[in-house]
């Protein structure tokens, strides 16, 4: 039977918007009130240059008297503050809603992210995914907030200004607009190049994070070799590389405003020109001349606005492109279990010829591997570097799935079985144990609220934890750091044992749990692995042979095959690489204790 199908990507939107497009849906409410509260802003200013035009007459008239002109500034101070208020309700409604868009679009990230499996973190970069949660929802949130506010600018404020202003006089509006097709022209030409700069710069700023980030994560590497300078080299060349992809979009960007501005002060010069002239010969009073100046002024900010829309739309475009491509992949492991299919109560683990392969057509870690473990017993795994161990204990929660082959619990494929259901079956303590930032206590709960302070103290004692818990200022509340760097290789080894013999799962998984400890705490730690056997199935692997000695069955792999199988009395009289390597590790021992 097959599994671990290479990732899949699903395509079902026709358009990266459709990603985001639910989002409006649900806070639609909101979006038409910021709409309304943006369309009154607007109209306010609208409605200001009429006030200007008749002041402006009256004055030229000689008509006007202190009372008309305190009405004119009483008039412009109403309609500035209703301006203001209408401009706090479409900042409130609108901008808020981009902030909801980006927190739903970073924890839909987040979740989708965390469902994937672990082949997906051997091809996606860290510094990667960390600037698809920062820097593209970020672009995400400008184009859904001031994005939406300069299109509406655009097509609203940009349409009535033009009406007002052919109201005023056509034929003006005629030589006012005469640049505008150069700007929609130039408009749909830049935005082609901006959309492709705006994609390479992104790029660049998830390698330039994710140097940065493995710059910090191996410096104490990076100290005691002292390669500072390198790796300071390092990301001074990627820093260089983001500035050069910045400055080529801004190239784009910085030549796409400034003809934005020019094309609009055409528009001014031909107005000041015929109107003036108009003005003079009598065809269009000074007020209105003013008025339809005020309203080119107007109409120079929505043009401003598609150029700053086209920006924004299309960084926000680009941003959702990365995302979907992230948020369309499919877990490698599928999960396709019944709810209410699975092993009940006490059930043998059988390995059925298994073989498995990191990646489809890659070379075969593990082949043809058999076995079968009750519930009670213990499983050893031995053998060189490389040979398998890891990867064969891996296929027991589904961290990956068997290329050929078969793995049961109680006769029930496991591929058949939820994996939530199937994990919650399994403690596992890996080769490189991971502590999270926070206290000791935090990392062995691990979210296990139930669990008793005595509990908690049981599971510190079975891992021989509690003397060094002890020389702890803060004892279990100590905070261990980034990743538990406060504390050492042993120190941290026992935390994650800790960690699983409070959550004492039906299977039980160590590997090469005793590496990084002395001979007696091993050996202590060993016994309490014996203790914890009867009622669950036990797989431990180890470079420390005498570690397994009690161990049921002890498989040795060598190159991903079983070389040999038996108790430790029948691998002892096969002579084979069990007995071999585990007498050397004794001369070993005897040399050291002398």
């Amino acid at each position: 039977m097959n599994a671990t199908p290479s990732s899949t990507k699903t395509q079902d939107r026709t358009s990266p918007w459709d990603l985001i497009r639910p989002y409006f849906r649900e806070n639609r409410s909101f979006i038409a009130a910021g709409l309304i509260f943006l369309v009154l802003a607007d109209s306010g200013q609208l409605y200001i240059p009429r006030i200007i035009k008749r002041a402006v007459d009256d004055l030229t008239s000689l008509s006007a008297h202190s009372a008309s002109l305190l009405n004119g500034a009483l008039s412009i101070a109403a309609a500035a503050l209703l301006i203001a208020v209408f401009r706090y309700g479409w900042r409130r409604c609108l901008i808020g809603t981009s902030r909801v868009i980006e927190e739903r679009l970073r924890d839909r990230l987040f979740v989708h992210i965390q469902s994937l499996s672990a082949p997906f973190f051997f091809r996606m970069s860290t510094g990667d995914l960390m600037a698809h949660a920062t820097n593209d929802i970020t672009s995400v949130r400008m184009a859904t907030g001031m994005g939406m506010v300069a299109l509406v600018d655009a097509v609203f404020l940009g349409s009535a200004t033009i009406l007002f202003m052919v109201w005023i006089d056509g034929t003006l509006t005629f030589f006012a607009l005469l640049p505008m097709p150069l700007i929609v022209i130039s408009a749909r030409l830049f935005s082609r190049r901006m959309h492709t700069r705006y994609k390479n710069v992104q790029a660049s700023f998830s390698r330039l994070t994710e140097g940065v980030r493995e710059g910090y994560a191996g410096i104490r590497v990076v100290k005691a070799y002292t390669r500072e300078g390198e790796s300071r080299s390092q990301v001074e060349s990627l820093s260089k590389e983001f500035v050069a992809k910045n400055l080529d979009l801004i190239r784009v960007t910085g030549s796409f405003f400034p003809l934005m501005i020019t094309l609009s002060n055409i528009s001014l010069i031909l107005v000041i020109y015929f109107g003036g002239r108009g003005t003079i010969f009598g065809e269009i009073s000074a007020g209105d001349l003013v008025a339809f100046i005020s309203y080119l002024g107007l109409l120079t900010w929505p043009m401003m606005a598609l150029g700053w829309m086209t920006n924004m739309i299309q960084r926000g475009k680009a941003s959702l492109e990365r995302l979907g491509e992230i948020l369309d992949t499919r877990p490698d492991i599928p999960d396709c279990g019944k709810d209410d299919f699975g092993a009940d109560g006490p059930a043998s683990l059988s390995f059925r010829d298994v073989s498995f392969a990191y990646g489809s057509g890659g070379p075969l870690v593990l082949e043809n591997i058999s076995f079968d473990l009750e519930p009670g017993r213990i499983l050893g795994l031995v053998g060189p570097p490389g040979c398998g161990k890891s990867s064969l204990l891996s296929l027991v929660p589904r961290l990956f799935d068997p290329t050929e082959g078969q793995i049961t619990l109680g006769g029930t494929d496991i591929r058949d079985m939820k994996l939530t259901r199937l994990r919650d079956m399994v403690s596992f303590v890996p080769q490189e144990p991971f502590l999270f930032e926070g206290s000791i206590r935090d990392n062995i709960l691990m979210g296990n609220g139930s669990a008793s302070e005595q509990e908690l103290i049981a599971a510190v004692k079975k891992a021989c934890l509690d003397r060094d818990i002890l020389g702890f200022r803060q004892g279990l509340d100590t905070l261990v750091g980034e990743k538990g760097v406060i504390l050492s290789g042993g120190q941290k080894q026992r935390v994650a044992l800790a960690r699983a013999f409070l959550h004492d799962r039906d299977i039980m998984i160590f590997d090469d749990p005793v590496s990084q400890v002395d001979t007696r705490t091993g050996a202590s730690i060993i016994e309490t692995l014996k203790n914890l056997a009867p009622g669950k199935k036990m797989l431990i692997s180890s470079h420390r042979l005498a570690a397994l000695a009690e161990a049921d069955e002890i498989l040795v792999l060598d190159r991903g095959r079983v070389l040999e199988r038996g108790d430790h009395q029948r691998l002892m009289a096969l002579g084979g690489y069990y007995a071999r390597t585990i007498r050397l590790q004794d001369m070993e021992a005897d040399v050291h204790e002398e």
